[in-house]
């Protein structure tokens, strides 16, 4: 058969027609398969969109969980004891403690002594905050387990601006080594003028006191029964203030001044009243100085003056007491007392103003620890007695290894006037304090 050219003409168009409706149909497919993928991408989008909102609020209530926690959480430190603080900080308490290890040799002379060592302090500080009230709690075992190593044990409150009262037993506020912690006192024992010598065991007494700072100064006074802790029940009272001036008071240079006073009145059942001391170290020979009856109904009457400073690694302190001790019968005896000390800071280092307590604390330590050359003279005489006089001379060296840890050495020379005795003592302590 032949085909016409129409023909062929109208079969060549009409197979175009049929290739172009097929290929349409094929970019259609495509067309719907890419919508069908871009929808599927945007599902997808919207489905990761809303993951991540979700997790969002999860990482703004997990942050807003640890942030309520910590601001409502207690803080623990246990950088030196243990102390722990709720967040209002209207809550507190730390515990903390020393101890002292002592070891003497003595250089014998008239008197007998015997060369020994010793735990002087083994203490336990329990103390805090509550309620805008302070609290401590302060057990010397090495004193006793009973009310013999009894130490602080005080409720106070403060109040104003640098106003504070005390209430318990605690020390009264006289003598500016007296009041100066045993962890930061330069020598390993304290002067005569404190409660190793003119206030024998009367460190701690039971009463109220009431102590005010303020920008350079510090005024305190307390009223006390004559009964420590451990004592007898008596009817002995006592009133002791404090004044302290600390003209400079900057960062390397301080000049402290200060006075005391004291008074003690004997009444029933009270103990004697005894100024004694060891003139040749802890646990050497001692010399009674002077003595007040307790039934006598008689009293003890004290005043000091102090003057400190410290300028860089130097430092001084001295004070200088008179007392005049009641007796039943014949006159009055009057007893004075004087020291001086100081020390030098060998590698560095600088003894602190303690501004609230108007007492030099102990230096900062860093790196490999502080050393400090020390030297002390100290005298006592009743100068209604003949001979009654004692006197020391102390050669230190102390090492602070670190913040919480020092070690002392002393070489103590003591003359004892009413028997010509002088014996003298080597001392050495490691203490640790936290």
């Amino acid at each position: 058969m032949r085909f016409s050219p129409l023909a062929a003409a109208v079969a060549l168009a009409l197979s175009g027609l049929s290739l172009d409706a097929s290929a349409q149909d094929s970019r259609d497919q495509e067309i719907a398969a890419l919508k069908a993928q871009v929808e599927a991408l945007v599902s997808r989008l919207d489905d990761l969109e809303q993951r991540t909102e979700a997790q969002s609020d999860v990482n703004i209530d997990t942050a807003q969980a640890i942030e309520t926690l910590a601001t409502s959480s207690a803080k623990v430190e246990t950088k030196g004891g243990i102390k722990v603080t709720t967040a209002d900080k209207k809550f507190e308490a730390s515990l903390g403690g020393r101890i002292h290890f002592d070891s003497y040799m003595f250089n014998e002379d008239i008197a007998s002594v015997t060369n020994a060592t010793e735990f002087r302090r083994a203490r336990l500080t329990l103390a805090g905050k509550a309620y805008g009230w302070e609290y401590k709690m302060e057990q010397d075992f090495a004193a006793g387990t009973n009310l013999d190593g009894l130490r602080d044990l005080y409720i106070a409150k403060s109040f104003g601006t640098g106003n504070k009262i005390t209430i318990g037993h605690f020390k009264p506020y006289r003598s500016m080594e007296e009041l100066t912690s045993s962890n930061e006192i330069l020598m390993m024992e304290r002067p005569f003028s404190s409660a190793t010598g003119l206030f024998g065991n009367r460190q701690f007494q039971q009463g109220v006191g009431y102590q005010k700072v303020g920008a350079s100064y510090t005024a305190s006074v307390s009223a006390f029964n004559l009964r420590g802790a451990s004592g007898v029940r008596n009817e002995g009272t006592g009133v002791a203030g404090r004044f302290t001036w600390a003209p400079v008071n900057e960062e390397t240079k301080t000049f402290h001044l200060g006075g005391w006073f004291s008074v003690e009145n004997t009444d029933e059942a009270t103990p004697n009243l005894v100024a004694s001391v060891n003139y040749a170290g802890r646990r050497g020979p001692s010399l009674s100085v002077a003595t007040t009856p307790g039934i006598s109904g008689d009293s003890v009457t004290a005043v000091g003056l102090e003057a400190a400073g410290s300028i860089g690694a130097f430092f001084f302190q001295s004070e200088y007491a008179q007392a005049k001790f009641g007796q039943t019968t014949g006159p009055d005896q009057d007893v004075s007392t004087f020291y001086v000390q100081g020390s030098w800071m060998l590698n560095g280092g600088h003894k602190p103003y303690k501004a609230a307590a108007g007492v030099f604390g102990g230096p900062k330590v860093e790196g490999k620890g502080l050393w400090e050359l020390t030297a002390r003279y100290d005298t006592i005489e009743n100068k209604d007695l003949v001979d009654r006089q004692a006197s020391t001379w102390i050669l230190g060296l102390n090492y602070y290894v670190n913040a919480n840890m020092r070690i002392m050495a002393n070489y103590a020379q003591g003359d004892n006037d009413l028997t010509g005795d002088e014996t003298g003592q080597f001392a050495l302590r490691t203490q640790f304090a936290f």
